[in-house]
């Protein structure tokens, strides 16, 4: 082997190691605690004060206005009844954490019962969000946007105050419109347990 074709080896697979290394993202830490609605997550060590009203467990969730990025029509979920509804709220779609929470929601997810409703909620534009599914290929879950004004995150208490953003939480509606299971991310950088909130949702399925 002469020297030209031992240096074009070397580059081949050193290109391999460090690239392809490179696309193996680590998966962000996974969250198990939660803070309050309405109280402060941080990011990278930072507190970031949530405002709102802070919604809680037992209770209606809020009526407020929602865009649906596939259809750009006004969605209520407090109007939805029947469904369970899961909530992945996010900050935005396009930034990995959220990226990897929503591809947990739509692959993971799979498994669920078809009577629970996965749904993605962010500030990003509708149609960033219906640009996120279909180049994803997670068309199978809903996106709602709370771009206008916020008035999702101020209804229930996880508008991020300084980033104007949607704070990092699981939220789960039962078929009679009560909220039944909240996590908010401490950490605004790290996933939340979707692994206990499938498991809520699937016990709240077997209720009639």
């Amino acid at each position: 082997m002469n020297l030209k074709t031992t240096l074009s080896c070397f580059t081949i697979v050193f290109a391999f190691m460090h690239g392809g290394c490179a696309t193996l993202q680590p998966k962000p830490p996974v969250d198990r605690a939660s803070v309050q609605p309405g109280t402060s997550v941080s990011r990278g060590g930072k507190a970031l004060a949530l405002v709102g009203t802070p919604i809680s467990k037992g209770k209606p969730l809020r009526s407020v206005a929602l865009v649906d990025a596939m259809t750009m029509k006004e969605v209520d979920l407090s109007q939805e009844r029947g469904q369970i509804l899961f909530l992945s709220i996010v900050p935005s779609v396009d930034t990995k954490v959220c990226e990897a929470q929503t591809h947990y929601l739509g692959e993971e997810g799979d498994r669920l019962p078809p009577s629970i409703q996965r749904i993605t909620i962010s500030r990003d534009l509708p149609f960033a969000q219906k640009r996120f599914a279909e180049e994803a290929k997670l068309t199978d879950l809903r996106y709602l946007s709370d771009y206008k004004a916020g008035d999702f995150g101020r209804a229930t208490g996880l508008l991020v105050d300084e980033l104007k953003l949607l704070a990092r939480a699981l939220v789960i509606v039962d078929r009679q419109g009560l909220v039944q299971y909240i996590q908010v991310v401490p950490e605004i950088t790290h996933l939340p347990d979707m692994e206990a909130a499938f498991e809520k949702a699937i016990e709240l399925s077997k209720e009639k």
